[in-house]
């Protein structure tokens, strides 16, 4: 259906791409995967066609149509909602503006046993029943059906446009983007502004209504449930899998012991023909020889290793100190602003050493409540704060907090103690800092890698309760593994805003579910509740 053609990228004598060739077929959903700087989003703007490559091309049928989701974009605030959403819809006058133009070409030609005359007959055919089936459908029925699933109420539907935050006016251009049909859907990270609810929604639509699919996400839960092809950039190269991504994980592990065993193998070779041409170099009875060896070493095909995450590290951070039984104990808290009830009578104990999380749609109250905890804004009841408890907050603005004029290391040697600190060059490496990295300017960094920044500094404090407010929103796998595993080791108390299913699993015993303004405990964990909430919410699509 999509055809990509030795297609190369260059940036600043720098190779990305090199002689890259698959084809996206009807139905694929694929995952395209890779560390950070090996090219996904470049990849996802090439198709698009906003991009164009060094060498090589996208080829596609004329009437392929290909819908993109940037991570960030340039959004129109004149409108309500559904005035904007409506716009997805305008693609079906260009369809009649198209088959306009078949129907005069085909009133004017006489050539009616050529190729091209047939051609121009089943494409019409073709244009004609997608337009009747996409005018058959209740397009304000699946307006709001895809606005709900997305988590708006129907009083938002008139609301402007202007009063969103960002986040939100990224889901109303998800929502046009999946109302417009497209043959080919390119997303790149997707689920960074959704809510647990509208990611299980977004699956489900992707799963059973979307055609082909290519995304870019580190939410593992979520290309696991969706994909069922991987394609992985390494090295400038891509290694295409027909299966999801965990089952890749497995696959690419295989492959890179071979290609170590090969590279090792390759090495001990090559050291063997340099050494023997080392030796007799100079000697008249083996000159033939040694030339041979030197044309054979010009010729060999040097095998590189895909490249590994070899900053495996496990993180120990100072130990916490000792704080009450009860660091948190909340009594019929409440919070309202004017008319507006966020949450009532919240109230719960969170004991010494436990790691719980809060989750729930974006405006129920989660980081309200951690502002309560915090003490950053005034509430209703009663909201006790343990003895000797120590705070340590990360939250969704941390990065903006930085110093930007000293360098990634000072900012992490400013905060570490005791042993800590002849590790801090390790520990920046284990979360990709690693080399020259750690001497950049905070200033210079990217969102991502200042947000990467922000959790070490904070993890290397010695606190007792950590308040992490969507920690992994900017973070690659890699490195939340690393981070769900020193949380796991911190031998303090945890509460986690998130709506990671993946982070959350395994590494909180206790989630609260925020919703209908109520603060619900749910006994067991992530995915018990998400079982409920699937159960009563995303009946119908």
């Amino acid at each position: 259906m999509v055809s990509i053609q030795n297609l190369s990228v260059e940036f600043s004598a720098k190779t990305l791409f090199d002689n890259i060739n698959y084809v996206i077929n009807r139905r694929d959903k694929i995952a395209l995967v890779g560390k950070n700087g090996a090219g996904k989003s470049t990849m996802l703007k090439i198709i698009a066609g906003i991009q164009k490559p060094t060498g090589g091309q996208v080829a596609a049928p004329q009437d392929i149509t290909i819908g993109y989701l940037p991570q960030q974009m340039e959004i129109n605030d004149t409108l309500t909602v559904l005035q904007e959403v409506r716009k997805a819809f305008a693609h079906i006058d260009d369809m009649h503006t198209s088959l306009d133009r078949m129907n005069e070409e085909l009133a004017s030609r006489t050539d009616y046993e050529s190729t091209g005359y047939q051609e121009l007959i089943e494409r019409m055919t073709a244009l004609t029943e997608r337009i009747a089936m996409e005018e058959s459908e209740n397009r304000d029925a699946e307006m709001e059906r895809t606005l709900i699933g997305l988590g708006f109420k129907r009083e938002d539907f008139n609301r402007p446009t202007s009063e969103f935050s960002g986040g939100w006016r990224m889901r109303i251009e998800l929502a046009k983007l999946l109302l417009t049909h497209p043959d080919v859907l390119l997303l790149d990270e997707p689920t960074n502004h959704l809510d647990i609810e509208s990611i299980q929604w977004l699956e489900q639509f992707l799963v059973t209504k979307a055609n082909a699919v290519v995304l870019v996400s580190h939410d593992r839960a979520f290309i696991d449930n969706v994909t069922n092809r991987t394609i992985e950039i390494s090295l400038g190269k891509i290694y295409d899998y027909s299966v999801n991504y965990s089952k890749f994980v497995e696959l690419r592990k295989e492959r890179i012991e071979q290609q170590m065993r090969a590279y090792q193998n390759q090495q001990k070779q090559i050291a063997e023909t340099e050494d023997f041409i080392e030796r007799f170099r100079y000697k008249a009875t083996k000159s033939v020889q040694v030339q041979s060896r030197i044309k054979q070493l010009a010729k060999i095909d040097r095998i590189e290793v895909d490249e590994v995450d070899t900053s495996h590290l496990n993180l120990k951070f100072p130990p916490a100190p000792r704080s009450g039984d009860y660091p948190v104990i909340a009594e019929n808290v409440g919070k309202k602003y004017g008319e507006h009830q966020v949450f009532s009578d919240a109230t719960f104990t969170i004991k010494r050493g436990e790691k719980i999380a809060f989750v729930g749609k974006n405006g129920e109250g989660k980081s309200t409540l951690v502002k309560c905890i915090m003490g950053e804004i005034p509430f209703d009841g009663n909201l006790k704060i343990g003895h000797n408890v120590k705070i340590g907050y990360f939250a969704q603005n941390q990065a903006q907090l930085l110093d930007g004029e000293i360098s990634v290391f000072d900012t992490i040697d400013r905060v570490a103690v005791g042993d800590i600190r002849t590790k801090i060059r390790d520990i920046l490496g284990a979360f990709m800092f690693g080399g020259e990295d750690s001497d950049k300017k905070v200033k210079v960094l990217s969102g991502g890698e200042k947000t990467r920044l922000a959790m070490i500094r904070l993890l290397l404090e010695p606190v007792n309760l950590l308040i992490l407010d969507e920690p992994t929103n900017h973070l690659d796998m890699k490195t939340k593994d690393i981070l769900k595993q020193a949380i796991k080791d911190f031998n303090g108390t945890v509460i986690v805003v998130s709506h990671d299913r993946e982070f959350l699993d395994g590494l909180v015993a206790n989630v609260y579910d925020f919703g209908g303004g109520k603060v619900r405990e749910c006994l067991g964990g992530i995915y018990e509740l998400l079982d409920k909430i699937k159960i009563a919410s995303l009946g119908d699509l």
